[in-house]
């Protein structure tokens, strides 16, 4: 077992500035407020300006969070970055980062997971942690979906929005507090259920275009299904694994994908829907960027507090899915 633990010492987070709402959504395909809501529990989500991206978006939440943990750029051993968005296919959004923060020699990297992107940054950057090479790690979830997003497809048009979040992940001398359980999974048979085409099998040609398979393809049912299963399987294994009981976790901090989606995953867990933090209804699904979102504005608002112990779980494109359990 490691001598060392892997502690959230900061949380920061960016959303930009435009809404835009299920109203607005309504003028540009057939689709209205109390449809969107009913299915999603979404009435607005944040997009992108033309002058934000993926990388300013996940500078302004790394900021944040630098603050957050009383550190300079200088103090950081190492940024990593999960996106799907990137601010180009290379070189890295995280090297865009570090450049924007100033750093000009500190390893910096992305990991592409999609919805639990994030959870597989946090894996790794825990491991870096525990080992002893590293001290301070700056990790991001941050996307730019409105520009892959089908602005024709009702289906999928309705759930996604722009942001970032970040935490600083710092090294501790007490093993037990921090990250102090988290497991990750994959299953790449089933990648027709979610994704986005142009790439060495689908090169960028003009047929691609005329398809618009240069947007997110989404098969929703199929997608539900897996996301609710999923959300079950990882909190049940998490409290499993970490011997905890309902009223030891403060709060489970989910990937935010459809309001019905936790809610029935709550129900059968027989846990109160209070337990999870929510905020699908104001930024829709930022894949990468929702948990870190999230947990900052849980940390924030006050409803987390030094001690609490909470779960974090995400699923999404690949297909992958994730926990973590956190003792902040």
């Amino acid at each position: 077992m490691s001598q060392y633990g892997a502690i959230i010492a900061g949380t920061g987070s960016y959303l930009p500035h435009r809404r835009l709402t299920n109203e607005e959504l309504s003028r540009m395909v057939d689709t209205n407020d109390d449809w969107i809501t009913q299915r999603t529990g979404i009435k607005e989500r944040r997009i992108a300006a033309d002058d934000e991206s993926t990388a300013s978006m996940a500078t302004g939440a790394a900021r944040a969070a630098l603050e957050s943990a009383r550190l300079e750029p200088g103090d950081l051993d190492l940024i990593i970055c999960a996106t799907i968005t990137p601010e180009m296919q290379f070189p890295s959004t995280a090297c865009f980062v570090a450049a924007n923060l100033g750093l000009t020699d500190k390893p910096a990297f992305d990991i592409s997971a999609a919805c639990s992107g994030f959870i597989y940054a946090l894996e790794t950057a825990t491991h870096f942690i525990k080992s002893g090479r590293y001290r301070n790690v700056l990790v991001i979830g941050a996307e730019t979906l409105s520009r892959v997003t089908d602005y024709t497809d009702r289906a999928s048009c309705i759930l996604f929005g722009d942001g970032a979040g970040a935490v600083v992940l710092q090294r501790s001398n007490d093993p037990n507090r921090g990250v102090i359980y988290s497991s990750l999974h994959a299953d790449g048979s089933q990648w027709d259920m979610l994704y986005c085409a142009p790439g060495s099998r689908n090169p960028i040609t003009p047929e691609l275009i005329a398809s618009r398979k240069q947007y997110m393809q989404i098969k929703g049912r199929e997608v539900y299904k897996f996301a609710v299963s999923r959300f079950n399987e990882l909190i049940a294994d998490a409290m499993a694994k970490c011997e905890l009981k309902q009223d030891q976790v403060k709060m489970i901090v989910p990937h935010q994908v459809n309001q019905r989606i936790i809610d029935s995953a709550m129900e059968k867990l027989e846990m109160p829907g209070e337990k999870a933090f929510v905020n699908i209804n104001r930024y829709g699904n930022t894949s990468a960027a929702s948990v870190p979102i999230a947990l900052d504005e849980a940390w924030r608002s006050g409803r987390i507090s030094p001690g609490d112990v909470i779960v974090l779980v995400a699923f999404g494109a690949g297909l992958t899915w994730g926990n973590a359990v956190v003792r902040f």
